[in-house]
């Protein structure tokens, strides 16, 4: 009976660190392909979105005005709808719901600004998502350092 239980003990201490070890692996991994320059972003340069394009779109009354979607955790810009961090599973699926009440060509931009690009966590699941949705001129609002930096301190329009 104690060989047994020794047994048990055994594996089940070898399960938990080989669960232990995956796990520890695979935050790894997911923190190393946000911050890996050798990851190949999503987007294009044609879906970056320039600042002063989107303010010179918002201030035009003949323009037709994209969607725009806040996908962080900062301040909203004109026009936007906030739907919180895309990192955090519910608020992705609020905003692939979102979408999905849009025509395919409808103009989307999305943008966050919580970080530089090369270390945010929600701009990546949204564009995907974006993408897998099949939105052709979706944008991504090119604010590679952050929202004070490239937004706020040039003066734009805020909610």
């Amino acid at each position: 009976m104690l060989i047994i239980r020794n047994q048990i003990d055994f594996y089940m201490k070898k399960l938990f660190f080989g669960v232990a070890l995956f796990l520890g692996l695979s935050s790894i991994a997911a923190v190393a392909q946000v911050n890996n320059p050798l990851v190949k972003d999503p987007w294009t340069k044609a879906q970056l979105m320039q600042p002063a394009t989107l303010v010179s779109i918002l201030k035009n009354p003949k323009s037709v005005k994209p969607f725009i979607f806040n996908i962080g955790v900062v301040e909203d810009i004109q026009g936007a709808k906030n739907l919180g961090a895309a990192s955090k599973k519910e608020n992705l699926e609020n905003f692939k719901s979102a979408l999905s009440s849009l025509p395919k060509n409808s103009s989307v931009v999305v943008y966050c600004g919580c970080c530089p690009f090369s270390k945010c966590p929600n701009i990546r699941p949204a564009f995907l998502a974006m993408q897998e949705a099949g939105f052709k001129n979706g944008r991504l609002l090119n604010i590679p350092t952050n929202i004070k930096t490239d937004w706020i301190s040039k003066g734009y329009p805020l909610k």
